[in-house]
């Protein structure tokens, strides 16, 4: 199973075809022990937690939730309710009672929040090394550094753990990551995704 393809279109047609969520959900986490890198995630949702999500989104209707059992990750400064905000920084954590508008709209598309992924604490660099929890290794190369601030993101999306990855991008620091584990990192038009 750990050859399915993430993206979203051959994730579909392979929903189309039969394979079911769970298929999905562990191959994320077989991925995720094949990585074997502790500093990707922050925070990940259990398998129970992401089966019981799947199972509440009903049968497969790309229609209506256009996201169905696509599997994406949170940068650790957004927030996902029942899930730990620590922006980088334990003494910081709080838990949220809700979702940021963001991952409130990629949920109701039908998408799968698998956690939260490391930063440059509270977002403040580009190399993605100024964390005090441990560093993601570059996907590409891992004596390079993974760009930051998003670098938990980019390397979670770079090694196929998730279909897509939320990151902040102030001055680069969705691009910079994206671009060092050679994936895309698209920062939207001031004002088309609401900042909540």
């Amino acid at each position: 199973m750990n050859d399915i393809r993430f993206d979203i279109g051959s994730l579909h047609a392979a929903y189309a075809s039969g394979m079911s969520v769970r298929a999905v959900i562990e191959t994320v986490f077989q991925r995720i022990s094949e990585a074997d890198d502790p500093g990707i995630f922050i925070h990940l949702a259990s398998k129970a937690e992401l089966l019981a999500e799947a199972e509440a989104l009903g049968g497969f209707d790309p229609v209506a939730k256009p996201l169905w059992g696509v599997p994406f990750a949170v940068k650790d400064n957004i927030d996902v309710a029942g899930m730990p905000t620590t922006a980088g920084c334990a003494e910081y954590a709080y838990l949220p009672a809700k979702d940021a508008t963001v991952v409130a709209r990629l949920r109701a598309a039908g998408a799968l929040v698998v956690g939260k992924t490391n930063l440059d604490q509270f977002a403040t660099g580009l190399v993605g090394v100024r964390t005090p929890y441990p560093v993601p290794r570059n996907a590409i190369d891992p004596k390079l550094v993974p760009g930051g601030s998003s670098s938990g993101s980019a390397v979670a999306t770079a090694r196929g753990i998730v279909s897509f990855a939320l990151g902040t991008d102030t001055a680069g620091s969705g691009r910079i990551p994206a671009g060092l584990n050679n994936i895309v990192g698209l920062k939207p038009t001031v004002g088309a995704l609401s900042a909540a």
